[in-house]
């Protein structure tokens, strides 16, 4: 039974592990440690919102056997309305997954300067800080040569290390169960919360992940029969990954500190399970999470790019290693700037919520499709905790946008 199951796990475990990268961690911290428990109901319904759309995703995958970007060019009849949306969505997912990459690579940077001194070049004036560049060469090698499958096992396997002692560091900060289950069933919006809101959000519900799995899935399965274990792959990783996020959230909450820069501050969070040893141990895990998560996010941009322009989705086609270097590139100039790390990971993680809704709509109308999904498009309870969820998403992009813009709509 248990080989069965391994035999079935497919890319849900993936899926989870991108949205368990460094700004899961920097911004689950950040809710934490500034407002306690008062957000974990924002993480509630990001995790119910990502079973949704990322079942739909994956459903849609099993039955098209294409990926969303496929589906989207192929389906939209009207020469303007396509090229509108193509274009819109190739701004959104490669623009959205280089701002992405750089909290990536900013991620594990954080990782290695907790216990190393970041060395720097000048050239010509400019700035260039070398464990940017280190990350980003090693991300491109993995891409590149295409056998990185060993090697990303093996840095999953440190995130999930990380994320266990997370989840031990839950218990052992001793937590008040009864304000835990009152704050996921009775939301409170603290003063100055609502952008942490939207970044977990964007952390947990990423829209290059709804692109992703519907490709991954048509590899990995091709009979309707198979759609069982689609459901039960999706459900369970997110779940997991959820409950890790949430963990997080609650072992910050015993963080004294007042304000949180580095990574030496995050380890904090880990301090009451390994003493001396947080410090370390937290810097191998952003490590870890930033290389894998810098993997999936040129992974992803390269395979809406190609199937938005109808180009072959082949790992070691020239088309295709050029949308993920272009995304990797970027990544590695952005995060190289010289702005504080935390804050390039927040802005990436609110980039994505901003982005959702688009995609989000368009998953939608894709998935009510008989033409595309024959008798498995979404039913009427499904369609209606779609629209629920595109709703919401909409109105905290509003409210995002207000805030960050000062436009005074609300």
């Amino acid at each position: 039974m248990i080989k069965k199951f391994i035999e079935n796990v497919g890319p849900g475990p993936l899926v989870a592990a991108a949205f368990i990268g460094p700004g899961t961690v920097t911004v689950c911290t950040l809710a934490g440690a500034n407002f306690g428990f008062s957000l974990l109901w924002a993480m509630v319904l990001s995790i119910i919102a990502t079973i949704v759309l990322q079942g739909m995703s994956a459903r849609l995958g099993l039955i098209s056997q294409k990926g969303l970007s496929e589906i989207i060019r192929s389906e939209l009849k009207t020469p303007v309305v396509k090229y509108v949306s193509v274009i819109l969505i190739l701004s959104a997912i490669v623009l959205g997954n280089a701002a992405y990459e750089a909290g990536n690579i900013s991620g594990g940077v954080l990782g290695l300067e907790t216990i190393l001194h970041n060395p720097a070049l000048q050239i010509s004036g400019l700035h260039i800080q070398l464990f940017n560049v280190l990350i980003g060469v090693l991300a491109f090698v993995l891409l590149y040569i295409g056998n990185y499958k060993i090697i990303e096992k093996a840095l999953v396997a440190l995130v999930t290390l990380m994320s266990l002692a997370f989840l031990i560091t839950a218990v052992i900060t001793k937590p008040d169960v009864l304000a835990i289950v009152k704050s996921i069933v009775m939301p409170e919006y603290p003063e100055q919360s609502i952008l942490t809101i939207m970044a977990l959000i964007g952390t947990t519900v990423v829209p290059y992940n709804l692109f992703l799995h519907a490709s991954l899935v048509k590899e990995k399965w091709h009979r309707l029969e198979d759609l069982h274990y689609v459901r039960k792959d999706t459900i369970l990783a997110v779940i997991l990954g959820g409950l890790v996020s949430m963990c997080i959230i609650i072992s910050a909450s015993a963080i004294k500190a007042d304000q949180i820069t580095n990574a030496s501050d995050l380890a904090l969070g880990l301090e009451p399970l390994f003493g001396k040893f947080a410090t370390y141990f937290l810097a191998i895990g952003l490590f870890a999470a930033g290389i894998t998560s810098a993997i999936t996010a040129p992974l992803a941009a390269a395979y809406v790019a190609t199937g938005c322009l109808g180009w072959p989705s082949d790992l070691k086609s020239k088309k295709f290693r050029a949308v993920w270097m272009l995304v990797l590139l970027m990544g590695v100039v952005f995060s190289s700037l010289g702005i504080k790390p935390i804050e390039i990971i927040k802005f990436a993680q609110i980039a994505n919520g901003i982005l959702l809704p688009l995609i989000a709509g368009f998953l939608v109308w894709v998935v009510n499709k008989p033409s595309v999904m024959g008798r498995f498009k979404n039913n009427l309870l499904q369609n209606t905790i779609a629209i629920i969820i595109l709703v919401g998403s909409i109105l905290l992009s509003l409210v995002t946008l207000n805030n960050v813009l000062k436009l005074n709509w609300i």
